[in-house]
């Protein structure tokens, strides 16, 4: 066999089609693909415009995001989430990551400070997602963050979909955009923005090099910022320099080499230290608007979801239901508990994740139904009956109160574990059912749950969603403002020494919000999150409820006292959402 017909012979001529090739693209001057231009100068002191051209065009920024990326996780250090020496898990999307690469391996556990380091330095796409991961807990989540922070900034007209500047559909900035995150990081953050100097630096499993450090070398005064290219983008580059007590932030777009990008941001800054004015005295940007960019995102998210901006109307109003009862409900028949007890862990269990999820998106952090404050595992039953309610006026838990003819519980040896109850709210029914309706109900009630506590296993918290729409009613607050003369007994403690669990409403928590009807149950459920997350002042602790209605779903918040209800109808009124009250 001749060298030629060789396993080497074929790469070799492989290798010379690839470099003729190359060489052939090279001498036609890399045209093959020529990205948009756009350039941006203002002057840093002041965020004045000195000139710009095409500068609000929406492009690929490549690299330049790990700018946002940092910025994001400058602000959990600052807020004290993490720290410099934080070690951060290696996710299997971050490790996955194409090159420029610091080389991560999933599961890999490293210091935050080396990740910053990475990004900012070698512009690393394995650490800028690490980070991002780390923070959002997944790309996408993280994403919707930095699109986020991006618009309180004042990035008007800036998307994101990862930590690192990937090309991906909808990924997009403008050279000004990118300008005024440079300006914000060398304001808000002065005790990082000298990493971004560094021609060289430690990052844990290496030394990096700077790949702005051409640039640096070269231009008088640079100091920053940061580099970015892929092909769609072409060459990027947002720079910082100052001169003279004048300091200029700007960002050139779509640069055909490394070479012929700096020399175009070399003459911008010339041009600049030459226009702007001396002894300007500094306005440093202001803190981002968070309100307003939340204001914005939802609003996109509602168009996009199938309900444009006031489609429902932009006055807020009131839609009274009917629910009196019509008769007293009885009681289900008793349920199979080697199953309830297999359902109501699963029911917890789903419970759990979901609230870690809604905590990860509220803090920025990652979180695990481990980590929430109650445990689905058994517990050894307390010496009496344990009664949490939600006080609408301090947002904190309080005792339930012990009615006056409330029997003594009884001692510790006797008292069978007890039933928590984690019942999801239903809208109450009508206050003016008598007393005898509230203690047939309340009895109901008990026996279900002694039932369940008798012969379900010690484990069983019972999540039991209830299956009649019964009312539930407190055996002191209701039935006065059903203005009932003699209050009834109190039910008895059964000689077994069972303990009883009262369930209570809340203080009157009976009303709810509509912020529209959607095409799916998922849509829904998404617009009910945000709209939580945006107005957590009065709808952080209702209940999110997507009931299918009139061929669509609607998308309710329960559990509110009707001044609650009010209160948020007018603040998601003033935030241009639409918004109806729902009262008993």
């Amino acid at each position: 066999m001749t060298m030629a017909d060789s396993p080497l012979g074929h790469f070799l001529r492989r290798l010379a089609f690839f470099i003729s090739v190359s060489l052939g693209a090279a001498l036609m001057g890399g045209h093959a693909y020529a990205a948009p231009e756009a350039y941006y100068m203002m002057d840093a002191r002041t965020g004045e415009t000195l000139f710009e051209d095409n500068a609000e065009t929406r492009l690929h920024p490549a690299s330049l995001t790990k700018m946002l990326t940092l910025y994001i996780a400058f602000q959990e250090i600052e807020q004290g989430n993490l720290s410099l020496d934080s070690m951060i898990t290696v996710s299997k999307n971050a490790a996955a990551q194409p090159p420029s690469r610091l080389g991560l391996k999933a599961g890999q556990k490293i210091q935050l400070r080396y990740l910053i380091r990475a990004a900012a330095i070698k512009s690393a796409n394995d650490a800028a997602q690490a980070i991002g991961d780390a923070i959002g807990g997944n790309q996408a989540n993280f994403a919707e963050r930095m699109t986020r922070t991006a618009r309180a900034l004042g990035m008007r007209n800036s998307t994101f979909k990862n930590a690192s500047g990937l090309t991906a559909k909808g990924h997009l900035s403008t050279a000004k955009d990118m300008s005024i995150l440079g300006r914000h990081l060398f304001y808000d953050f002065p005790q990082y923005y000298n990493i971004f100097s560094r021609r060289q630096t430690d990052a844990g499993l290496t030394d990096v090099a700077n790949t702005n450090r051409k640039f640096l070398d070269a231009y008088k005064g640079a100091d920053g910022i940061k580099t970015g290219y892929t092909q769609p983008a072409g060459f990027n580059l947002t720079a910082s320099a100052e001169r003279g007590g004048v300091r200029l932030i700007a960002t050139v777009f779509g640069g055909a080499s490394t070479a012929d990008r700096n020399a175009k941001m070399a003459k911008m800054l010339d041009r600049g230290f030459a226009k702007a004015k001396p002894n300007v005295g500094e306005q440093p940007p202001a803190p981002p608007q968070f309100d307003n960019a939340d204001n914005e995102l939802l609003a996109n998210a509602m168009v996009e979801d199938g309900l444009p901006q006031g489609g429902l109307g932009s006055a807020a109003k009131t839609l009274r239901q009917v629910v009196t009862l019509t008769s007293s409900p009885r009681p289900m028949p008793r349920p199979n508990f080697s199953e309830l007890a297999t359902g109501a862990q699963e029911q917890v269990a789903e419970m759990a994740d979901g609230i870690a999820g809604a905590l990860a998106e509220v803090t920025g952090q990652t979180a695990t139904s481990a980590d929430l404050p109650f445990a689905v595992a058994a517990a050894e039953a307390p010496t009496a009956p344990v009664v949490t309610v939600h006080d609408a006026q301090t947002d904190t838990l309080r005792p339930a109160p012990r009615p006056n003819n409330a029997p003594t519980p009884a001692p510790a040896t006797e008292v069978a574990p007890t039933l928590v109850a984690a019942i999801e709210p239903v809208p109450d029914a009508s206050l003016q059912a008598d007393a005898t309706l509230a203690s047939e109900n309340a009895a109901d009630v008990t026996q279900l749950a002694l039932a369940a506590v008798s012969q379900a296993p010690a484990a069983l918290i019972a999540a039991i969603q209830p299956q009649r729409q019964a009312p539930i009613y407190d055996d002191q607050t209701v039935l006065a403002k059903a203005n009932a003369t003699d209050p009834p007994p109190a039910p008895e403690l059964p000689a077994t020494g069972e303990v009883v669990t009262r369930l209570s409403t809340s203080g009157g928590a009976h009303w709810g919000v509509n912020i529209g009807r959607f095409a799916s149950s998922d849509a829904a459920e998404r617009i009910l999150l945000k709209t939580q997350l945006v107005e957590s002042a009065t709808l952080g602790l209702s209940l999110r409820k997507v009931t299918e209605k009139g061929g669509g779903f609607d998308a309710n918040f329960l559990g509110l006292t009707e001044e609650a209800a009010a209160l948020a109808c007018r603040r998601l009124t003033a935030r241009a959402i639409p918004c109806i009250t729902l009262g008993p």
